[in-house]
Order: C-alpha cells, then structure tokens, then sequence
C-alpha cells in the first residue's frame, strides 16, 4: 500500500458520509475564560460510537471488494476502533473479530458484547491481542483492519480536519490525542495540505508515550502497558510501523506528556464546567491546556476524541476534586 496523501482524504469524505457524522465545534466557555483567550472544542465523542474511530473504519471497510466483506474482518482495539468496526460491519453486512486485551476496561467489553461481534479477549497487552489477530486473519483467510497503521483508516481520520477547517476557518493551532498516530497523522495530513501554517500539537498520555519516544528514538520503540484513564491511548505501534510513524515524524509541530493526575482533572473539568462527558484519552488535550503545557493560538482546537467512559470513573473523579 502507498502512503496516504491529501486526495485520499478528499475521497475519504464522500466515502464516509452517512456512516460518520460532521461532529460539532463549540466554543469551551470555562475553559476559554480561565485561559484568557478562546478555545474550541471537535467533539467527535458525538459520533454514533461514541468516538472517532468510526471515520478509519467506515472508510476502511467501505473500500473493501464485496468477496472479502463476505469473508469477514478481524482487528485488535483497545475499545473504541473494535466498537467502531462492529459498528459499520453491522451496516454493511460483514462478519467481525474484534481482539482485545485483558486491559481494556469492563464497559468497554460489555459494549463490544453488545456490537455483534465475535469477542476474543486474548493476553495481557494489546500487542499480544494484535498477535491473536494475526494468527486469525491467517487461519480464516479473514481482512485485517488496523487500528492506526492503514492508509484507508488515517484518510478516514483525516475527514474530521476538512470539516475543522470550514468551522473554524482562522484555526491556527489543534492538539490532537496520541497514541499509534493514526489521528493525529490523518488530521495533520489534512492541515498542513489545506492550510500549512496550522500548528498541530499531538498530546500523549505520561503512562503510555509510545509513539512519542519512537519518534524520538526514529525507529519503533515497546514500552510495558499499563492501567491508565487514558486507556484508549494504550499498546504499541507495532515493529513494522509503515506509515504513522513517518508521518508522525515529518507533519506534527509539537508533542506534549501529560501526567495522569491533569488527564483526571481535565475530564472533571469537562464534566463540571463544559457539561460534557470525555474519556481519558479524549481529554488529554484539555489537561494539556489547563496544566499549561501549551501556549495557546489566536484560534486554538481541541480534538475531544471519544466519550465511552465508565460512568463510575466520571463519579470518582468528580468527587475527588471536591464537586457537586
């Protein structure tokens, strides 16, 4: 497969609409007081799955040949990708195997129970998962969907940057969840083709910064998982990286770690002031904001990238900030 460019994007768009939803940009009324100047808000955790993974997986599975949607699929997620694929195979008719690690959270599994897809909970990491995976597409001639590392799923995940782009046409700064990239490099590979001056800012979760120190080491890096809030930013990228890495590398402006006490915060915050529910992975670009690991634009976003969260975590969190 050929890297992906500008114009898969473009066609990814007309391919994803009617599956994926335009998401709404609003204005973060609390945070953009505290911070003295306006910031605005991508809540793709309105998308129909709760998260942005619906893009990668519609465009991926809607570029499929009608034999290989009748032999079926299989992936490897954290949550939010598996949901996502469940999701469209459902409504295109296309059989789906979601692996998943014993890490990811219980609502999380209950939710893929619901889907319909086959459930296979193998090992304890992701990558071990992603093994599972592998020896299934092998042994039932079935069509791997990646979760981050296909040129179809970062063109699909791209599509929530034209639709930036025309909400916020004087955006000069978005910060975009990272973990195996393929967000931030479908979103940065959009920007920097429509309006290069944007400066895209990739935030990693301090507990799970494994694209990070790849990109810093230029070559993949492993790194032990661990329990997080931002469990959709678990697991590696894989030794055999092809793309998301490269791109990574060559189009993100700036990285920012934040630790898992400013990732609770900021999903309090959102829950209490913006009156929106986030999960970890999805409020790492608030908690970078509020923690004042970035310097803010003229028209700053932030990329909200799911909602599936425990309602108890949400309670906990809230609580132990001293809220009503």
């Amino acid at each position: 497969m050929l890297k992906p460019t500008f114009h898969d994007v473009l066609a990814a768009r007309t391919r994803v609409a009617g599956t994926a939803q335009c998401t709404p940009v609003v204005e973060a009324e609390s945070l953009s007081a505290a911070l003295g100047a306006p910031v605005h808000l991508k809540l793709e955790s309105l998308q129909p799955t709760g998260s942005f993974k619906v893009r990668g997986a519609a465009n991926r599975l809607l570029a499929m040949t009608e034999a290989e949607r009748a032999r079926g699929v299989v992936t490897v997620s954290t949550g939010n990708h598996g949901r996502a694929v469940a999701y469209v195979g459902r409504r295109l008719g296309v059989p789906v195997t979601v692996c998943i690690s014993e890490l990811v959270p219980v609502n999380k599994v209950a939710a893929l129970r619901a889907s319909g897809a086959e459930l296979v909970i193998a090992g304890v990491s992701q990558d071990e998962a992603a093994e599972r995976a592998a020896a299934l597409e092998r042994e039932r001639g079935l069509t791997l969907v990646h979760p981050f590392d296909d040129p179809l799923v970062i063109a699909g995940q791209g599509t929530l940057a034209l639709e930036l782009l025309e909400q916020l046409p004087e955006i000069d700064t978005v910060l975009v969840p990272l973990s195996g990239g393929g967000l931030v490099s479908g979103v940065a590979l959009a920007l920097k083709a429509a309006k290069p001056g944007v400066r895209v800012v990739a935030v990693s979760a301090a507990a799970t910064p494994v694209m990070l120190r790849s990109v810093v080491a230029g070559t993949p890096v492993e790194l032990p998982e661990v329990r997080t809030l931002a469990d959709s930013l678990g697991g590696g990228i894989g030794a055999a990286n092809r793309f998301t890495l490269p791109l990574v590398s060559a189009l993100v402006d700036e990285h920012v770690e934040v630790p898992e006490a400013a990732i609770g915060e900021a999903m309090a915050h959102l829950l209490v002031e913006e009156r929106l529910v986030a999960e970890g992975g999805a409020a790492v670009g608030v908690a970078a904001l509020l923690s004042g690991h970035v310097r803010l634009g003229r028209a700053t976003a932030v990329v909200v990238s799911g909602r599936n969260v425990d309602v108890s975590v949400l309670v906990r969190l809230v609580s132990g900030a001293g809220r009503e």
